[in-house]
């Protein structure tokens, strides 16, 4: 009962920004999903909806192919580097190529690093948070949206002015 309290209440914490713009409840749902497993630190809940095929670019530029990959490498994040973090979207993008292909840019943010955690080259703000563009390229596969592209960039210290809260 107290871990479904908690789920819940971590659900209800972690929702997803959309800055006024449309965004379907099928990306918005996704999205906070993604931000949910991530906070609860589910790798298998992480990569629900990336494709088999799907590529996968981390923040220092690794190229990965498939959903076994892509599990796998949160998987390690989750249990390493971002164990016990907490990760926050807002939507910056979205369009809807079409009625099959969407593009979700977010402006994402991860608290919670531990300084000795950091990867090199990447750049903490002064809350200790980094923050990142997520570019996810989405494919309609019968009646669900998968992940096809997963393109996530750090941003430096010299663009995060316009973002730092």
């Amino acid at each position: 009962m107290r871990s479904a309290l908690i789920s819940i209440l971590l659900f209800l914490a972690t929702r997803v920004k959309d800055n006024g713009d449309t965004v379907s409840l099928a990306f918005r749902a996704i999205l906070e999903q993604e931000v949910f497993s991530w906070n609860s630190g589910d790798a298998p809940a992480y990569a629900k909806h990336f494709t088999q095929s799907g590529t996968f670019t981390n923040i220092g530029g690794m190229f990965f192919c498939g959903q076994k990959q892509f599990l796998d490498r949160h998987r390690e994040l989750f249990q390493g580097i971002f164990a016990n973090t907490v990760l926050q979207q807002e939507v910056v993008s979205f369009r809807l190529l079409r009625p099959e292909v969407a593009i979700v840019e977010t402006l994402a943010y991860i608290s919670g690093l531990s300084k000795d955690r950091v990867p090199t080259g990447v750049h903490i703000d002064s809350h200790g948070r980094l923050y990142s563009r997520l570019l996810q390229v989405f494919e309609k596969e019968r009646s669900d949206w998968k992940i096809v592209v997963y393109h996530n960039v750090d941003l430096k210290s010299d663009t995060l002015c316009q973002y730092e809260r």
